[in-house]
Order: C-alpha cells, then structure tokens, then sequence
C-alpha cells in the first residue's frame, strides 16, 4: 500500500477514552492529569460531540490561584460542566480515509486531534498530531 492511500486505521490510536458530557469536569480533569493522553472525547450516548483537553480547563479556571487541587476539583463541579469547557465543531473522518486526509485536517491548526468513525458512524479511535508525527518519524512517508 502506498503512502497515499494508507488509511488513518493504520495510525490512529484506537478505542480512545471517552468521558459523558454530564460526567463531573473533576473527572476528565483526573483522567487528564494521570493518563498519557491529551485529549477526552466528549459523547453524549456513546455518539461524539466534542474534545476536552487540560487546556481547555484550564482555560475555565486559570483565575483561581493558590488552592489546593481538592479545593479546584469541588469549585470546577460547582462552577463548570464538560460542555462549557469543551471544544465543539469536533472534525472527524471515515475508518477508510486516507493518513493524507487527515494530515489536511491537522495541518489546518485549529485541532490536534481528528476522530475516526467506522462505517457504522460509532468511534474507532482518534489521529493525533503526535500520531501522525511518530508516523513520518518512523520514515513511512
């Protein structure tokens, strides 16, 4: 198979962690801090709605200095939910499209992230920035 038509199923990380849109922000904020991924997909049943990175919430709660993290994760769930921290208009792909799909979509810098869904239209992994750059690190291209 030629680079140009490998698709993004041979590089993207598949069955990625995803968190409920009503699930506390204290949880993806944990999930986030101890994981060594940089992104959660947001569903709401099972069917993605958005991306939530640590930046993302820190974007919500960077004025909140000095406190404990047990006092930030408590303001966080009185104070904010996943939506509103959340990054919408989520880009996605189809399982057979091609790594070059998806380098387009990445390179355009407005997300690093890109979900991939199976034919079915349910999540089958997620295609990274660092994805595609261990790929083209790895000499494939």
């Amino acid at each position: 198979m030629t680079t140009s038509n490998l698709t993004v199923a041979a590089i993207m990380s598949p069955d990625p962690t995803t968190i409920d849109r009503s699930d506390p922000l204290s949880e993806a904020y944990q999930l986030l801090q101890d994981a060594p991924f940089h992104h959660l997909i947001v569903t709401d049943h099972d069917e993605p709605i958005g991306m939530l990175s640590s930046s993302d919430i820190l974007r919500l709660v960077y004025d909140v200095d000095g406190t404990s993290d047990r006092a930030l994760r408590t303001y966080m769930d009185h104070q904010f939910t996943i939506e509103d921290a959340m990054t919408t208009g989520l880009r996605t792909v189809g399982i057979k499209a091609t790594v070059r799909e998806a380098a387009k979509i990445l390179s355009e810098g407005t997300f690093h992230s890109v979900v991939v869904l199976d034919e079915a239209k349910k999540l089958a992994g997620i295609v990274t920035t660092t994805d595609l750059a261990r790929y083209v690190a790895k000499g494939k291209v």
